[in-house]
């Protein structure tokens, strides 16, 4: 009985290991993708550097500057103007939130506009039997012993908790150029590091 306790605390400690240290990762991911992109918004407003993009990328952002021209923004004035007309604008919660919701969208619009006219256009090509942007991932976590999927994007699409990972992420650097049967150290920080064999490299569905 007293073994049979001990298996079963084990199987916990292990069970919550692995928990722990898939919850890392995804908040190291994130991290990394939101300190990437802050700093490239810095570097932006000083004109030391250029957004590296994808076509797919300009192309996704085009059409989202043009929707949120000719649709959004009609849609937010008419709103303004309907809550204007409910009377005293200082106390008119209904116009101060369209007033917002209006701002918010040409604040995005400019954000997008300035990531279309800095990017440098880059390739989404990579060998066939290499790990490159665009591919889709299998990696094997050793430590959790647990099998995930992964696609490697440019940093402005990285969103780790829908498994895209940039490459400018932890995982997205160090598996960058590699090949399947491939053991790759993952460094997050001097605490924070890991092994991961890539099992797969599948190209990705030219629509997503």
């Amino acid at each position: 009985i007293h073994g049979s306790g001990s298996r079963t605390r084990s199987k916990l400690f292990d069970k919550r290991r692995r928990i722990y240290g898939k919850i890392q990762r995804i908040f190291a991911e994130e991290f990394c993708g939101l300190k990437s992109e802050f700093y490239t918004l810095i570097k932006q407003e000083k004109k030391s550097m250029f957004n590296e993009l994808t076509q797919k990328d300009i192309d996704d952002m085009k059409a989202e500057v043009e929707h949120r021209k000719c649709v959004i923004r009609k849609e937010l004035l008419e709103d303004v103007k309907t809550a204007r007309a409910h009377g005293d604008l200082s106390e008119n919660f209904e116009y101060k939130a369209a007033k917002q919701a209006k701002n918010q969208n040409e604040s995005r619009i400019r954000y997008l506009e300035k990531m279309i006219r800095t990017a440098v256009v880059i390739s989404d090509e990579s060998k066939a039997d290499e790990v490159g942007l665009g591919n889709v991932i299998e990696l094997y976590f050793e430590d959790d012993d647990e099998v995930e999927e992964f696609k490697i994007v440019t940093t402005v699409r990285g969103n780790s908790l829908k498994n895209l990972i940039s490459t400018e992420s932890p995982i997205g650097k160090a598996v960058l150029g590699h090949k399947v049967g491939d053991r790759v150290w993952v460094e997050i920080n001097a605490t924070a590091r890991y092994y991961v064999e890539i099992r797969a490299i599948k190209e990705a569905d030219p629509s997503e």
